[in-house]
């Protein structure tokens, strides 16, 4: 596997059920006289399909939302068998659910070659997303022992439209296919253990994507950030023996004047918690704490790749959180980028301190918007679970990244940044604390030290992933074990958003 291309299944147009699909992959909805197939006008014939639904309902396919049923294919279809997939009630169902359900079906189909849908008919751009997310396979490590061919998910696609040469199918599919491919790419940074993906390394595939998307590239290894006064993020690596750096990919639009987003995401390639040293228990699942990093970088070259009218920049701080002999101390006192005096409390509150620097880096573009993401606090898992994002940041800005992240699918929240817990992060050395001296709204506290970092006038807007970006456990929908490349979904539609309407 290339380090930088996640593999994904090769997505095709069609008018037709081809010979070379081994299934048909149909659509169920449920309803209160039994299910209903959606299959599109004229893609399949009518025919067929009253023998279908009958031998789906007799072995108890009901159209519940992504619910799997496999049945032999009838003479009249060019397949093997048929799979069936539930896409709930009719009267609820949104693209979401198809990408989740053509999530569910790409998953049950482990060991088939060549696949066609007529979920395509319904919507193709979400098919085609949910498709390629459920095929997405993280192998790089694996050896025959353990991969073997009847793992392998499909490896093509063939999307049932009735227009399949239309111009807008086509950039229809074109789109999908790249936030895809941009989805993928962050979770498969995501899943690269840490002994392969360290910040150099991180650095200089996160560069070379960058050249090969025609960005401009800035790196700044440990040197150069001890020069300019980084000192957050220098605090944060000074316990590892693989040093930290700061990358910034830029995109600048075609169109004049165009609005400028800054994007900022938090880069722990592993995250021990330093001297304030987590529990061993599930620690390994640290691996996923460059979450925030990875889908800004993909989020970047997804926005050059689909030429968005805004100038786009990711400033992106990575950094290993080790306990060592050089390691800071709970006490120590830094200087964050800008000048700003930090008493670290807590070396497990790691990100927000090398988010800080990059935040006011990135202030000094003078940006018209500035988004972070991070896997910033548990208290993020205990407000909302582990499937939604909060967001937090200027009401106006919070409040339509919030409604952009649940129209797909993301699902982030809109959270409240209490000005009385400002007072707690008050320091008895320095002009902050890098934590409250309590555990009530940990992911608000996080969000008000990040606000202080904030240039006035810039509409921000703070999302925290900790427990969206690494699924521990079941896999769902198009989401399987490990990273799910969440917020990049949520991050392109903003920014094109924008593009859009400024």
């Amino acid at each position: 596997m290339s380090a930088l291309s996640p593999t994904l299944p090769e997505l095709v147009l069609a008018g037709s059920v081809s010979k070379r699909a081994d299934v048909l992959v149909v659509g169920l909805t449920a309803g209160d006289s039994g299910p209903e197939a959606l299959l599109g006008d004229g893609l399949v014939d009518e025919d067929v399909l009253g023998g279908l639904l009958d031998t789906l309902q007799s072995v108890g396919a009901a159209g519940k939302a992504e619910e799997v049923t496999r049945i032999p294919a009838p003479a009249a279809l060019p397949v093997t068998s048929v799979l069936a997939v539930g896409l709930g009630a009719a009267d609820k169902l949104d693209a979401e659910q198809v990408r989740r359900s053509a999530g569910a079906a790409a998953r049950a189909l482990a060991g088939v070659s060549v696949v066609a849908t007529t979920l395509s008919a319904v919507d193709l751009g979400a098919t085609a997303e949910g498709f390629a997310l459920g095929a997405y396979t993280f192998t790089e490590f694996r050896t025959t022992k353990s991969n073997s061919g009847d793992a392998q998910p499909p490896a093509r696609i063939e999307l049932l439209v009735s227009s399949p040469r239309a111009r807008e199918t086509k950039a229809e599919l074109a789109r999908s296919a790249a936030v895809a491919e941009a989805v993928a790419t962050a979770r498969q940074f995501v899943d690269t253990p840490p002994s392969h993906l360290f910040p150099a390394e991180f650095a200089e595939r996160a560069k070379a994507l960058g050249t090969a998307a025609g960005l401009k590239v800035e790196v700044l290894d440990e040197k150069a950030l001890e020069q300019q006064g980084y000192g957050g993020i220098v605090g944060v690596g000074k316990g590892s023996s693989r040093p930290p750096r700061l990358v910034r990919l830029s995109y600048s639009a075609k169109k004049r004047k165009a609005p400028k987003v800054a994007l900022v995401g938090k880069g722990i390639t592993f995250d021990t918690g330093g001297i304030s040293i987590k529990p061993a228990a599930g620690m390994e699942n640290m691996t996923s704490d460059m979450g925030g990093a990875a889908a800004v970088v993909a989020t970047v070259v997804l926005a050059a790749k689909l030429g968005v009218a805004a100038d786009v920049t990711a400033t992106v701080p990575m950094a290993e959180n080790m306990p060592s002999a050089t390691a800071q101390r709970p006490g120590d006192v830094l200087t964050q980028y800008g000048g700003t005096t930090v008493e670290v409390i807590n070396t497990d509150a790691e990100g927000r301190l090398i988010l800080a620097d990059a935040i006011v880096r990135a202030c000094e573009d003078e940006p018209d918007y500035l988004i972070d993401t991070a896997t910033l606090t548990g208290a993020q898992m205990v407000a909302l679970g582990t499937r939604t994002p909060g967001v937090m940041g200027t009401d106006e800005f919070r409040d339509r990244v919030a409604r952009l992240s649940q129209e797909v699918g993301e699902n982030g929240w809109a959270m409240p940044l209490p000005a009385e817990l400002r007072a707690d992060l008050k320091s008895r050395v320095a002009d902050l604390a890098n934590v409250t001296p309590h555990r009530w709204g940990g992911m608000l506290a996080a969000g008000l030290y990040l606000k202080e970092f904030v240039a006035e006038g810039v509409q921000w807007a703070h999302i925290d992933i900790a427990g969206p970006a690494f699924n521990t456990g079941s896999p769902f929908g198009y989401v399987g074990k490990g990273g799910t490349g969440v917020p990049v979904r949520t991050l392109i539609a903003v920014i094109e958003d924008i593009a859009n309407n400024g």
